[in-house]
This record gives structure tokens, C-alpha cells and sequence, in this order.
């Protein structure tokens, strides 16, 4: 498989104290199949009917010689704000909790990424099965669950076309691109206790790129009935640590293709995983989105919701997240290799 790349809301639902909302920056939607997707919004009406097939007189027309054609500029509610979006507000809270609990590291840097992947059930191993109709946040520790962070190579060639076919027709996003030849070598921890230590190196110059232990601090499993895949938020810590002594328990080699927009890093990787000299050799295929900074992450996070400052401060990180979210959304509804450019919205 070829996979280098071508050049070919801390608001309330009221209207006098919900704060106004910053303005935020989309990404161009790729032209839809559909032309019914395409029809412009003041064609359209909400609730699904066509122009001149309403309830008459119960609209009143929004222009003089608009005619029978013409629409209501709707408000977004009887209270003229929309209501809080408590999918989004529960992962901003999820990751702001563990932001706010992480243990005070010197050096310690904050990790936050969404990986895709497939939520299994403990006991059969087939994959989930809830009576939910749409995309669901499960209450941590409420069902017994693993997340299989892996997926087809098919569905990781798919990937890797839809990120190059992006950086290649959408030069506006600015979106970079780098390839990446890592090891990854685990040892123990001294004490025999505690989270094993990392060191990453460069497979061709050797050079060491990361060595540190990496706490957990939380999980988040997000449920997707209509989707071929799951996906998890996690929170961590990666503290720095002196090179450890000894021989690794296992190691990681990563062929990645990184790709990196604003905030964000979209990581396609191939690991091969090795667990002794003489196991066979485990190859995976992982996807994942990381925010890139965590300096920022704090910064933001420090502000959140805190009336001395800016109300665009004081949303920034409510902001960052949904934005975090939007990406994983978007990679989970793409998931089909079959179909063709997937479903962006």
C-alpha cells in the first residue's frame, strides 16, 4: 500500500445570560451527490417541507413581492438562542475535570486525543450492541467494554486518500504533512510499580524524540450505531523520566503519516508490535486526533467560564473542543472505504 502522500458552551439556555457566541471558522464542505443537500437554506424549510406547500397563511411572508415562495427567517428558538449542546458541553467537561485534577509533574505535558476503533464486549468480543438509535456517550464504568484501537488496512489506504486528496484540493486549510519512521521501546518501571516508560526514537537516525511515563488519566467511549466505527477521548499525562536501564518488555514500530491543521494533529499509523524475540509480529492500523498544544490547552482551560476576562477568553476552550470533536466526528462518518467521498457532514 502506497501511503506517502501525492502531490496528484459554557452558556445557559436563556436568553439574558447566555453569552454571545465567538464566530466560528468552518472548514468548505465538499460538493454533496445530493441536489436536495445543495438547494439553498432559504429554499428550504426546517421541518422538511418544499417552498408553497406550508401552512398558508400561519407564515407570514418575509417579503413584499417575495410571493408565494418566500420562507420565515426562523429563530432558533422560542427564546431566540439555541439550546446548549450537551454532547459537546459532557466531553469539554470530561477533559476539563481531568485537566483541572492532573497530578502537579514538573515537566508533566497534557495529552488529549480521540482515537477510532471498534467498542467490544468483555464477554463475547463482538462488537456492541446498545438500544440507541444515534452517536451516545457511555457513563465511564457502566458497561463492561474494551476499545479496539485497530482497523483494516482497506479503511487506513482510505484514509490516507481522503487527508492527501484534502491537502492537494483545499490548499486554503493549510494543512502539513509530515512522514514519520518511529520505535518505540517499553521498559518496566524501577519499582516494579506504577506506568511503564516510554522512549521513542527515530528508526533512522536513532536520535531519542521522547522518553517519559505516561499516566492515564481518563477514558470517554463514544458509541456509534450508524457508523462502522467507536471512538474514545483520552486524557493523559506524559511526565519526562531519565532513560531507563535494562531490556524493553515489548516494542512499537510506527510508519505514521502526520497530518496537522490549527490545533490539531490527524496521526494514520502502521504498528508493528512485538512482544519477545521469538512472538510473530502483530500489525495494527490505528487513527487518531491529538491536540497539538498542550501549553494552550492549559492556558485556555485556566480561563474557562471566569467573568474577568473576555467573554471570547472565557469560550476559547469550550471552542477548542468542539472543533476537537467536529475532527473525530467527521473521521468516524468516513470510515466506509465503499463509500467513495463518505459522509462529511
Amino acid at each position: 500500500m502506497d501511503r506517502d502522500f501525492h502531490s496528484s458552551d459554557s452558556e445557559r439556555d436563556t436568553a439574558d445570560s447566555r453569552p454571545p457566541k465567538r464566530a466560528r471558522r468552518s472548514s468548505p464542505q465538499p460538493p454533496q451527490a445530493s441536489s436536495s443537500r445543495s438547494e439553498p437554506s432559504d429554499r428550504r424549510m426546517s421541518n422538511g417541507h418544499a417552498a408553497g406547500h406550508g401552512d398558508g397563511d400561519a407564515h407570514p411572508s418575509t417579503s413584499s413581492d417575495a410571493g408565494s415562495d418566500a420562507l420565515p427567517l426562523l429563530s432558533p428558538s422560542i427564546i431566540g438562542v439555541e439550546p446548549l449542546d450537551e454532547f459537546i458541553r459532557e466531553i469539554a467537561d470530561f477533559i476539563h475535570y481531568h485537566i483541572s485534577q492532573r497530578p502537579q509533574e514538573p515537566g508533566g505535558v497534557i495529552e488529549v486525543e480521540a482515537k477510532i476503533g471498534v467498542l467490544r464486549d468483555l464477554a463475547g468480543g463482538q462488537r456492541l450492541q446498545l438500544p440507541v438509535l444515534v452517536e451516545s456517550i457511555l457513563a465511564p464504568h457502566s458497561v463492561e467494554v474494551r476499545f479496539e484501537s485497530n482497523m483494516s488496512a482497506r479503511q487506513h489506504q482510505h484514509y490516507n486518500i481522503l487527508l492527501n486528496k484534502l491537502k492537494v484540493e483545499k490548499p486554503e486549510l493549510n494543512i502539513n504533512y509530515e512522514h514519520l519512521h518511529l520505535i518505540d521501546n517499553f521498559y518496566s518501571p524501577e519499582s516494579g510499580r506504577g506506568e511503564k516508560i516510554r522512549v521513542t526514537r527515530d528508526e533512522k537516525t536513532s536520535q531519542v524524540r521522547a522518553c517519559v511515563r505516561k499516566v492515564r488519566l481518563g477514558d470517554l467511549n463514544i458509541f456509534c450505531p450508524k457508523r462502522l466505527v467507536d471512538w474514545r477521548v483520552s486524557v493523559n499525562m506524559e511526565i519526562p523520566v531519565p532513560p531507563p536501564i535494562g531490556s524493553p518488555t515489548h516494542t512499537r514500530k510506527k510508519d505514521r503519516l502526520s497530518y496537522t491543521h490549527q490545533e490539531f494533529a490527524i496521526d494514520l499509523t502502521q504498528v508493528t508490535a512485538t512482544f519477545g524475540p521469538n512472538s510473530k509480529p502483530e500489525i495494527l492500523h490505528e487513527l487518531e486526533v491529538e491536540l497539538r498544544h498542550s501549553d494552550y490547552l492549559l492556558m485556555v482551560a485556566a480561563k474557562r467560564g471566569l467573568p474577568e476576562y473576555t467573554i471570547a477568553e472565557q469560550n476559547a476552550f469550550d471552542e477548542l473542543i468542539h472543533a476537537f470533536v467536529n475532527n473525530a466526528r467527521i473521521l468516524c462518518r468516513n470510515a466506509n472505504p465503499a463509500s467513495g467521498g463518505g459522509d462529511t457532514r
